[in-house]
């Protein structure tokens, strides 16, 4: 009786249950081997690792339920989200067959804090790692205190031009276009052709980060010097700054010029961009936001999304306690970089030649201030919107604050009006009172998308070049090709 009872207790379902506590944080790491070690030391059982794992899958089958079922839930979890935040854009799309095909979520307190902040929408795809795997697609863009303000979040199938068409589409109906908008990506080429088929005439701009990794790995000469010289042309304010950095780039190599011409200045260049995205050079925030979800893309679409509107009820609250606790003019990031224009400030020498022109010497520099236009010969104060050193020896002289000079989006009010719609926590699943037609619908998980057997791929897999990019390889420095030095190179030109 004894020995049946002990064969009993070790079965995956008896030990799944006793292990389900550990896995309701999707970021918990705990592992076969832990349940081992754990099962040995508290309770004297001696398990295999494949009892150990089989008990951790009955644990993850009884706190998350089956893959397949998850689909299923979706209809009436949408239906709960649409009655709970009136105003809010969700959809679901179906194949013919049932199958699911893409889902989007844009809640109404992101919609609504949107109109508070700079219309920079920086996109991004990351592969999840559920039964089905996709692609989860997200939209954000930066608030008053420079930090990540989710807007659109969707799972399709792949990134391919029909799922980045139909995830603008419905952005679009939820954002709608605003005067001085554009969108920032890693140039995908899908991401390009929806934004001009969706927002036609809309500016699009390239991360600069990617474009720098592209390069690195297509040309081998001059790293070092390359990699300083293309952040400070990026990030360069005037023409005579970028024109001055490029002729360097070209005395490095020749190629580089020209593969960044070839994508265009207007992409990554900060002052050739025809719409102001002032200090969203790249895709970091999308990037932030993938690195937040890394371990809830493991789970199945249900509970991904749900964890989604957690994060977002949980940031909402957060950072507008942070926005009430803020005593400055402007928001922390903007703040912190007002102060550094402050102190390079004190040591410039002001000279009024009207109201609203001054000239600011800075040693044997000279830059002319116009407060009435907001412009700095600098480039800085217009392209930044904020006042750049310069302008705020200017604003000094006249014994002016700098309030009335600094973007609107940058602001502890625009923080608190950005937040000051909560999301706010949905009952119970068993007390959702859903309508008998959205519990009937069906849907299907993807067809033939899922997961093989065997140890899940945790990371994104890498692209041949980045593969390459990392194998140590001689290079020349004098003609740039590989499997020699300078010294040993037979390209270089002979000595008269």
């Amino acid at each position: 009786m004894d020995e049946t009872f002990i064969q009993r207790k070790r079965t995956a379902a008896v030990l799944g249950s006793m292990v389900v506590p550990k896995y309701c944080d999707p970021k918990t790491v705990y592992t076969p081997k832990d349940i081992q070690t754990d099962m040995l030391s508290e309770h004297g059982l001696n398990l295999s690792y494949m009892q150990a794992w089989r008990a951790k899958e009955k644990a993850l089958q009884f706190l998350r339920g089956n893959p397949c079922d998850s689909y299923n839930k979706l209809p009436k979890y949408f239906y709960i989200l649409e009655k709970n935040y009136p105003g809010s854009v969700v959809k679901l799309k179906k194949a013919a067959d049932d199958c699911f095909l893409y889902a989007f979520v844009a809640l109404c307190t992101s919609i609504n804090g949107w109109q508070h902040c700079r219309p920079v929408v920086v996109v991004d795809g990351t592969f999840l790692k559920s039964a089905y795997r996709g692609i989860m697609l997200t939209a954000s863009t930066m608030d008053a205190a420079g930090t990540i303000f989710p807007l659109a979040y969707a799972v399709v199938d792949s990134e391919n031009d029909a799922s980045w068409k139909w995830f603008f589409e419905q952005f679009k109906e939820a954002y709608g276009e605003r005067p001085s908008m554009c969108v920032v990506s890693d140039r995908h080429e899908s991401i390009l052709k929806a934004t001009s088929v969706v927002y036609p005439g809309l500016a699009h701009y390239s991360c600069m980060w990617h474009i720098w990794t592209n390069i690195r790995s297509k040309f081998k000469k001059g790293h070092l010097q390359l990699h300083e010289l293309y952040f400070a042309t990026a990030r360069s304010y005037t023409m005579d700054e970028f024109n001055e950095r490029m002729l360097k780039i070209e005395e490095v190599d020749l190629r580089v010029k020209s593969y960044l011409y070839d994508i265009g200045y207007h992409r990554w260049s900060r002052v050739h961009a025809t719409v102001n995205r002032t200090f969203t050079m790249t895709s970091n925030i999308a990037e932030s936001l993938n690195a937040v979800t890394k371990d809830a893309r493991e789970l199945p679409i249900f509970d991904l999304f749900e964890y989604m509107r957690t994060l977002l009820e949980r940031w909402t609250k957060e950072k507008l306690s942070k926005a009430k606790g803020t005593f400055t003019y402007l928001g922390h990031k903007y703040n912190k970089e007002l102060e550094d224009n402050s102190t390079l400030s004190q040591k410039l020498r002001v000279r009024a030649s009207t109201d609203h022109i001054h000239t600011v010497l800075d040693g044997v520099k000279r830059y002319i201030v116009c407060l009435e236009n907001k412009k700095c010969s600098c480039g800085q104060f217009q392209l930044d919107e904020l006042p750049c050193a310069h302008a705020l020896a200017a604003l000094r002289h006249r014994n002016e604050t700098y309030e009335n000079y600094c973007s609107p989006y940058y602001t502890r009010k625009s923080l608190l009006l950005t937040y000051e719609m909560p999301v706010n926590p949905l009952p119970d699943e068993g007390k959702w009172e859903v309508p008998q037609h959205i519990l009937d619908e069906v849907v299907k998980p993807p067809a033939g998308d899922k997961r093989q057997p065997g140890r899940p791929h945790k990371e994104r897999y890498k692209t041949f070049d980045e593969i390459k990019s990392k194998k140590y390889k001689v290079s020349c420095g004098n003609c740039g090709g590989e499997g020699h030095n300078k010294r040993t190179c037979k390209n270089a030109p002979k000595k008269k």
